[in-house]
């Protein structure tokens, strides 16, 4: 795999790497343990520039590119699924968004503090009744003379108890549908906010919430873009946010792998170690061929994205979709292979399971992803072509 990497790109891999052996695993299952957002290592990332790789140098970036800040999000869920949420909320669903459609003063206001990490980010889309159909959203933004009036409610929203700023996703003019809705940049501490935090099978470190909005008063400069320009940004958003999703998936996977064969290679029955069984032979074989399809689709599809080609729906639909499921299987074959150690919380294998299961949810489901896949192939709609 290393063949299709830069030398730049490897050297920040094995970087992230050593990042993550000494200021994550030691302490990632006591954050779990306690529901812990991690929010030092996070700015430790920060101020190494991990946060930033696809963003421009002038705000605080590196301009590294989306097959770097894919390596990036990879290394950093293989050692926590939890922390690669930090990579939708600050970089692709909150910073890019800003550094892509804001003013020069919004992007100088908000994206070097979320690329350090002094800032926490939030992106909202779902509601309550609108999941994967984004188009039924019922939050509404009233201009009302010079301010723009903000009701709604959004739900499954990752930092949305923790975040100090958010990009939110609502109709301006309803009436008109897919021209009617806008976007909007919020300062969470903004009265009429409340958020409430919402539990969850996995990412305990990852606080995920909803967020209620009752005549949020905003000033009509906190509106990203143009008014109506709202579907083109979230589709072209979500676009980015699911190869991050993607890269994490593949970080998760590797890391039940690695579990998996490390437990082969220990432990003993019936004189000698499991990993000279056949069945456990074959799902290792198989988990190892699966990560390294799903790598190449990831990283494809990154490759594409930092030669011009941003919104290629296709490509990374293909790599959301067969990394997040790769995850869930090779989860469920470290299960099977680790057994009751594999099902006890005092092992990883517990926390990356249920990590996994995640990942085939956010951004778009699986069957989402599947859809978005057949609709392009069958000519019927395609995908950010």
């Amino acid at each position: 795999m290393d063949t299709f990497l830069s030398e730049e790109i490897r050297a920040v891999r094995e970087a992230v790497s050593n990042f993550a052996q000494k200021e994550i695993l030691p302490f990632v299952e006591i954050w779990d343990s306690k529901h812990q957002y991690p929010s030092g290592a996070i700015k430790k990332m920060g101020l190494l520039g991990y946060l930033g790789a696809i963003i421009p140098e002038e705000f605080g970036g590196t301009n590294m590119g989306f097959l770097a800040q894919s390596v990036i999000a990879e290394e950093i869920s293989r050692a926590s699924g939890s922390l690669r949420v930090v990579f939708n909320c600050q970089t692709a669903g909150v910073s890019l968004p800003i550094a892509r459609y804001g003013t020069s003063k919004q992007k100088e206001k908000y994206i070097p503090a979320l690329v350090t990490g002094e800032k926490t980010g939030a992106f909202a889309i779902t509601e309550p009744n609108s999941g994967s159909d984004v188009m039924a959203m019922k939050t509404r933004a009233t201009l009302d003379g010079e301010t723009f009036v903000l009701n709604g409610t959004k739900t499954w929203i990752s930092n949305a108890t923790i975040a100090d700023v958010a990009v939110v996703y609502a109709y301006t003019e309803p009436d008109k549908k897919a021209k009617g809705m806008s976007v909007f940049i919020v300062d969470m501490d903004r009265q009429g906010i409340t958020t409430k935090e919402i539990p969850k099978m996995g990412l305990y470190s990852a606080p995920t919430g909803e967020i209620v909005f009752e005549d949020v008063k905003l000033p009509k400069e906190s509106l990203l873009g143009n008014a109506g320009e709202g579907v083109k940004m979230l589709f072209s958003s979500l676009n980015q946010t699911r190869l991050m999703a993607a890269a994490g998936a593949v970080g998760i996977a590797q890391a039940c792998l690695d579990a998996a064969v490390k437990y082969c290679n220990e432990r003993s029955q019936f004189g000698q170690t499991i990993g000279n069984f056949q069945m456990n032979q074959e799902q290792i074989a198989v988990a190892a061929t699966e990560i390294e399809a799903a790598r190449l689709l990831v990283y494809r599809a990154a490759d594409q994205k930092d030669g011009g080609y941003v919104n290629n729906g296709r490509e990374t639909s293909m790599a959301k979709y067969f990394a997040c499921e790769t995850a869930s299987r090779v989860a469920e074959v470290a299960l099977k292979i680790l057994s009751a150690y594999g099902y006890s919380t005092e092992y990883p294998v517990a926390r990356l399971y249920r990590d996994a299961k995640a990942v085939q949810i956010v951004e778009g489901t699986s069957n989402i992803q599947k859809m978005i896949i057949a609709l392009d192939v069958l000519g019927i709609r395609k995908a950010g072509r």
